[in-house]
């Protein structure tokens, strides 16, 4: 699991900086380029922390990770394919993909309450 959210990871951080390279070159879809390579950056060192934290959280890292990486896919490759494609990946591709950033960012929420109840007091 670990080395699917690194992979994951790298994807998104490459895919961000295209992204905001079109973006940068502007044109009709320089906002939903900019949007999806936020989304894109913004996720990918998320996962490269929820993969340093597998072992201390070995259910929710891995579910949070999964879920941050379909909703990125989904947020992201939905706004790129109305830029390459001209269509929606299908719809509410991106409000969905959005949905599972939000659920994926509040997992970790709940992973961190999990981990400051396990910690042993000094």
């Amino acid at each position: 699991m670990t080395a699917l959210l690194v992979c994951f990871a790298g994807l998104f951080g490459a895919a961000g900086v295209v992204g905001a390279a079109v973006a940068a070159h502007g044109g009709g879809d320089a906002q939903l380029a900019a949007t999806a390579a936020a989304i894109a950056l913004v996720h990918a060192p998320s996962l490269l922390g929820l993969a340093a934290f597998v072992s201390r959280m070995p259910r929710l890292a891995p579910l949070s990770g999964l879920l941050t990486i379909v909703g990125t896919l989904l947020f992201s490759g939905d706004l790129a394919a109305r830029i390459a494609w001209g269509e929606r990946l299908f719809a509410n591709a991106a409000p969905l993909g959005g949905t599972l950033l939000i659920a994926g960012w509040l997992m970790v929420g709940v992973a961190g309450i999990g981990l400051a109840i396990r910690r042993p007091t000094s």
